[in-house]
């Protein structure tokens, strides 16, 4: 089996571990520096790759767009050492991820409401779509972090690792509606967003359901 097959027979589920590993792989790590350095550029590479299978078939143009995009959400990890602290690089780096990760939803969403029957990537795909949710907010979030540090409380700046991770964690927290509280916006923008990640996970969860139930219940859903 060629590498092109492979990705695209088992797109969901490698996308699926890469976003994993890429917003929670902190969990057992506790060196930022090579969290920042090491694993973060290493993290994008197999996301970048996780992320070709879900192209793959959709026309040139989609494939130019995502191999763009690719290239420079893995090049911005690696000159990051070099432009640590740099505002514009910080927004550059941010708004990229936002559109990386806002495309490769929209292609994932619209694989989910076509088909009428229920498999393992209908399942992966619907977990994709969550995480790339929260990868979207996360950079989101960030370009307003990096432009004014007062729009968050209770963010920790000491490093840009230490920043994502408790974006991640509050994206998640707020995007399931657990809302611990320890994180808060505290600008009108920031208040606002946090507001849209709310009813924008609230939505996903009612048309997923109503997706699913929907292939169940399709007499082709055997297929």
């Amino acid at each position: 089996m060629n590498i092109k097959r492979f990705l695209q027979r088992r797109k969901y589920e490698l996308l699926l571990i890469a976003l994993i590993q890429h917003l929670y792989i902190g969990i057992v790590v506790s060196d930022m520096t090579f969290y920042t350095e090491i694993l973060w550029p290493i993290n994008m590479i197999f996301l970048g790759l996780a992320s070709v299978g879900v192209f793959i078939g959709k026309g040139k143009l989609k494939n130019i767009v995502e191999y763009v995009l690719t290239i420079i959400v893995i090049a911005f990890p690696v000159f990051l050492s070099f432009f640590k602290g740099v505002p514009e690089f910080m927004l550059l780096l941010n708004i990229s991820y936002v559109i990386f990760f806002s495309f490769i939803f929209l292609e994932v969403f619209k694989f989910l409401i076509k088909p009428s029957y229920i498999n393992i990537d209908i399942i992966s795909a619907a977990a994709c779509g969550l995480f790339l949710l929260i990868e979207t907010f996360v950079f989101l979030f960030q370009i307003w972090v990096y432009t004014d540090r007062s729009s968050f409380r209770g963010i920790d700046y000491s490093s840009s690792a230490h920043t994502f991770i408790d974006l991640v964690y509050y994206c998640s927290i707020t995007l399931t509606t657990i809302g611990y509280g320890d994180i808060t916006p505290n600008a009108h923008y920031t208040k606002l967003a946090a507001s849209l990640i709310g009813i924008a996970g609230h939505f996903y969860s009612v048309v997923l359901v109503g997706i699913l139930i929907s292939k169940f219940t399709n007499p082709s859903n055997s297929k």
